[in-house]
């Protein structure tokens, strides 16, 4: 069997490593415990998430033993990596209830059965810390003028950093002295936007118990262009099915840039990587097989393979210009509310798919709504009963965005 680190690093996850040789070496000779961390920021997991799971699930199918850790404590006080301004403060009740559900994700990804892996919440230890003991044992091993020098806080000195947000990184790292201690885990992962608080937290180890320790740092999900991945019209993609629609998060990595589609299918699917490179080098309309494929993937992989399937078939019916179909999202509306005709531009959104009626007024205006396939461009444009065929109508938002209204 090769090695774990061989597979990730030829499939373009390792970003950092602080031991490379170190690393491969010690995966490659013995089962060993590691650790990634997720903030409950939300009530679910995106797809910025969904490339560390994937990581973890490569990593357990070679025998290594993934530890969860969820945040409950450091979720109290906020990570500032990536922002400009202080997190909003959440109440313990929300930051547990979001770790529940995180819980509850997760577990579709990993066999957590026999100890083959596990799920802790970092709220165990670090809130019931004592001051003075915890800056004594802990906090002297950290400089300050080195951790200004850490890419998270140096961002936000402008702006200003509270004194709150200064201790994450020393809670981040307590957290893997903690695992350590307890589980002998010897590695921490995470996107490669976290690598100031893993090696810090690699060093406290070898600075406290004198044992070693290691980091490693996964690529972030960009675009060919350097933007994040995972940002649509309506917010984040979500693995939560009633956030996103199996149908959406379908129709997302369906219609990503052709550039792209390698880097997706290599990091977000198991597909073999000669597989991979064939899908990848398919250029003009041929690309669209390889998107295709990719999206059934990843969306059998986050919602299963019956909902994967339902998807591909509305977005074939919708290409292929055929019939309307089931699997397109679908809002039921009593048919009495078109009976004196509603405007177009307060069913768009009653529907969401515009936020303010304002927004409405410039989509229309620009061409860019289609009512059955016919393009609407009067902002007063009022939708009848009559006009829907069998009691259906086909909304299109755009080039990629399809909502199918239903008379009731």
């Amino acid at each position: 069997m090769s090695n774990i680190f061989d597979v990730l690093k030829e499939r373009g996850f390792i970003q950092q490593t602080t031991h490379e040789d170190e690393i491969r070496e010690l995966l490659g000779k013995e089962s060993v415990a590691f650790y990634i961390g997720f903030d409950p920021t939300a009530d679910s997991l995106h797809v910025g998430h969904f490339l560390q799971v994937i990581t973890m699930m490569h990593m357990q199918r070679a025998g290594h033993r993934p530890i969860v850790l969820v945040g409950g404590g450091t979720g109290m006080v906020g990570d500032p990596t990536g922002k400009t301004d202080m997190r909003k403060m959440m109440t313990p009740e929300t930051v547990q209830y979001h770790c529940e559900c995180f819980k509850k994700q997760l577990s579709k990804f990993l066999d957590f059965s026999e100890g083959k892996a596990l799920m802790v919440n970092n709220a165990d230890w670090l809130m019931n810390l004592e001051y003075i003991p915890f800056l004594r044992e802990v906090g002297r091993h950290f400089s300050v003028n080195r951790m200004l020098t850490a890419e998270c806080f140096k961002s936000r000195m402008e702006k200003g950093l509270s004194f709150l947000e200064f201790n994450y990184m020393i809670m981040q790292s307590y957290d893997f002295l903690e695992l350590n201690r307890k589980y002998d885990c010897k590695l921490q992962l995470g996107g490669d936007d976290q690598w100031s608080n893993i090696i810090n937290g690699a060093d406290l180890i070898r600075r406290v118990d004198g044992k070693s320790a290691y980091g490693m740092t996964f690529t972030l999900l960009t675009t060919s262009e350097g933007k994040k991945m995972g940002k649509t019209e309506a917010g984040a993609l979500w693995l939560d099915p009633e956030k996103t629609s199996p149908y959406d998060f379908y129709q997302y990595w369906r219609n990503v840039d052709d550039a792209d589609v390698e880097k997706c299918l290599s990091l977000l699917t198991f597909l073999p990587m000669d597989e991979v490179r064939k899908l990848g080098a398919l250029e003009g309309a041929e690309i669209n097989k390889a998107k295709e494929i990719l999206a059934y993937e990843v969306t059998k992989l986050v919602h299963g393979e019956e909902e994967a399937t339902k998807a591909q078939e509305g977005a074939r019916a919708l290409f292929g210009k055929g019939p309307a179909s089931t699997n397109v999202p679908t809002t039921e509306i009593p048919r009495s509310e078109f009976a004196e005709g509603m405007g177009l531009m307060s069913l768009l959104t009653k529907l969401q798919l515009t936020s303010s009626n304002g927004e409405a007024r410039r989509l229309i205006q620009q061409g860019g709504i289609s009512l059955d396939g016919e393009k609407v461009t009067d902002m007063k444009h009022s939708v009848k009963a009559e006009d829907f065929k069998d009691g259906i109508m086909m909304i299109k938002k755009g080039k990629k965005v399809y909502h199918q209204v239903k008379l009731v």
